[in-house]
């Protein structure tokens, strides 16, 4: 699909291929197909020039949009190998990924160099803060306009760059998780990327001509590909809105936090729409249904492996049984469970390897889930997530579907601890704007009768912290939440019993 997407956008030059929207929901053009086959072409052209050949590695430090993604494809088409660097991370953090990945050059926005430099200031207010890029002790140069203090534009080379990769190389490096001093980074071989476009491509299906809303990579090229321009979803929800309304988008794909930002401004929906990156219950998916979509579809996807499973609302809705439906495995995706319980996967689209790492064709997903008798994925919870209460191991998976009833956006079972050094288990359940609390509660207590021994010892009605830049839900601040907040009632109620002897 990468090989083929330039002559594809040679072909309709002229079309729109990125879209954006007006504060109003009016479209605008932000490119065409033209522009960003001519964009990949100067890209290419330059990195050439500057002496980058197929296997060295280029650091991305671009925002997302017409620019990231020619760069991208310009990367693609050198064989260089493409290490993402997200300028949210922190200065230490991104010190500590540009040292494992040993850029032979970045590209950085002028936006990125600003709030690493004279804009820092106003960079710390969007939680935005980098290192000096220059001082690393590597190149940098700038794609598209120079701001003050940027470092050297990145200029066309005098001939057109030649193709520099026929043969499977390291495609794009993307960090996860890991430590500050140990950071941990996902290497895509290029057939694995490959493997995993074709895949969205097959399970979204994008028809030519009509526009598909999502903003990433994974949405982009199988978009641009079929011929289906690709418009950036507004990030003010009520914009979002207006945008949708006015797009009419064949396929949209948004995270489980946007989506819910944009059922509360009053979306409507069209066509199929698809959503993962953190955990969507059936409520959620049978909500965006109700607004309008013809089909909406939860993805499990991970970085090591995208995607692995889908399961649509109707599907995930019938579902009676402990745990999350997540649907069969895609095809060519394989899976197994380990002795503990946490589930491997393999397939074509699996990463090649972690960086500083040897290959492993199974990806332990770090998930405990099982196979159901019509051989669909069923989530159990996360491995790490597991509480142990009253020498009983509680799986909150199994559960927390059960919690969302009409009227909750989310809902987690955290363990926080005890004051004799067991674990309490409380239900941190965010209820949707303007529902009624008190019918809340009354609703939520069939679900929490049928837990059993795992029934919560509390349930608090609060909104849950979110992280990362797709918003899942962080169940370390929601754990240190719901221990304040038992704290809080326990100093209460010692308060009044002191006043009582009083």
């Amino acid at each position: 699909m990468l090989d083929t997407l330039h002559a594809a956008l040679r072909r309709d030059p002229h079309l729109p291929a990125v879209l954006t929207t007006a504060p109003t929901g009016r479209t605008r053009v932000r490119a065409t197909r033209g522009d960003l086959a001519d964009l990949a072409d100067h890209y290419a052209s330059a990195l050439h020039h500057r002496g980058l050949r197929p296997g060295d590695t280029l650091g991305v430090a671009v925002r997302p949009g017409p620019r990231a993604l020619a760069v991208l494809l310009a990367a693609w088409r050198l064989g260089l190998r493409a290490a993402v660097l997200d300028p949210g991370a922190g200065p230490d953090v991104l010190r500590a990924r540009l040292a494992l990945a040993r850029p032979d050059l970045v590209l950085a926005d002028a936006a990125a160099q600003a709030a690493a430099g004279w804009a820092r200031p106003l960079a710390r207010r969007a939680r935005l803060a980098l290192p000096d890029l220059a001082a690393l002790g590597g190149p940098v140069a700038t794609p598209g306009p120079r701001l003050p203090g940027c470092a050297p534009a990145l200029r066309a080379g005098p001939h057109p760059a030649p193709r520099g990769a026929d043969h499977d190389g390291d495609a794009v490096v993307v960090f996860t998780s890991g430590t500050t001093s140990r950071p941990r980074a996902v290497v895509h071989s290029r057939a694995s990327l490959a493997a995993g476009l074709a895949t969205v491509a097959d399970l979204v299906r994008p028809a030519a001509g009509r526009p598909v809303l999502g903003g990433t990579f994974f949405v982009l090229v199988p978009a641009l590909a079929a011929g289906a321009p690709v418009a950036l979803p507004a990030r003010a929800p009520r914009v979002l809105a207006r945008q949708l309304d006015r797009l009419r988008p064949q396929a949209s794909y948004l995270t489980p936090p946007r989506l819910r930002a944009a059922l509360s401004a009053g979306a409507r929906f069209t066509g199929r729409v698809w959503t993962g990156s953190a955990p969507a219950s059936a409520a959620l998916l049978t909500r965006v249904r109700q607004a309008g979509a013809a089909e909406a579809w939860g993805v499990y996807a991970l970085t090591e492996l995208f995607p692995a499973a889908a399961v649509e609302a109707a599907a995930k809705a019938a579902y009676e049984g402990p745990g999350d439906l997540l649907g069969a495995p895609l095809p060519g995706v394989e899976a197994r469970t380990a002795d503990s319980g946490e589930l491997l996967l393999t397939g074509p689209g699996a990463r090649h390897r972690c960086l500083g790492g040897e290959p492993d064709p199974w990806i332990a997903t770090g998930d405990r889930a099982r196979l159901d008798a019509r051989g669909r994925l069923v989530l159990e919870g996360r491995m790490k997530d597991m509480v142990l209460r009253r020498a009983e191991n509680i799986y909150p998976g199994l559960y927390e579907p059960a919690l969302h009833v009409p009227g909750v956006d989310l809902a987690l079972l955290v363990g926080v601890p005890a004051p004799d050094g067991d674990e309490q288990l409380v239900a941190v359940v965010q209820p949707s704007p303007g529902t009624d609390r008190r019918r809340l509660r009354g609703a939520l207590e069939g679900p929490l009768r049928r837990m059993g021994t795992a029934r919560p010892d509390a349930v608090l009605l609060a909104d849950i912290p979110l992280s990362g830049r797709s918003r899942k839900p962080d169940r370390a601040a929601t754990a240190l939440l719901a221990a304040g907040r038992r704290r809080e009632t326990a100093g209460r109620a010692a308060g009044g019993r002191a006043a009582e002897d009083r």
